[in-house]
């Protein structure tokens, strides 16, 4: 588990052992996974557990503002 991303209070982890597509796991007072890049290319909300709505809505545009960097962050830890 690799915290690549700290903002907000939220935490955006990419794990070494996860599996594509590439994503994030957002944690909070809750847990979000944010595709990287979705059917229009840009990132999407796959699950949402016990996320403020506002948590969620903030967590979505920091991964839609860093999306390169995320996926970036991505291919260095899966090669």
């Amino acid at each position: 588990m690799v915290t690549v991303y700290r903002a907000h209070g939220l935490r955006f982890i990419i794990f070494a052992d996860d599996h594509v597509p590439a994503h994030v796991h957002v944690f909070g007072d809750g847990h979000a996974k944010i595709n990287l890049l979705g059917a229009d290319g840009g990132p999407e909300i796959v699950t949402i557990d016990a996320m403020k709505r506002g948590d969620v809505r903030r967590a979505l545009q920091i991964v839609v503002e860093q999306q390169t960097f995320f996926l970036s962050r991505w291919r260095e830890i899966h090669g």
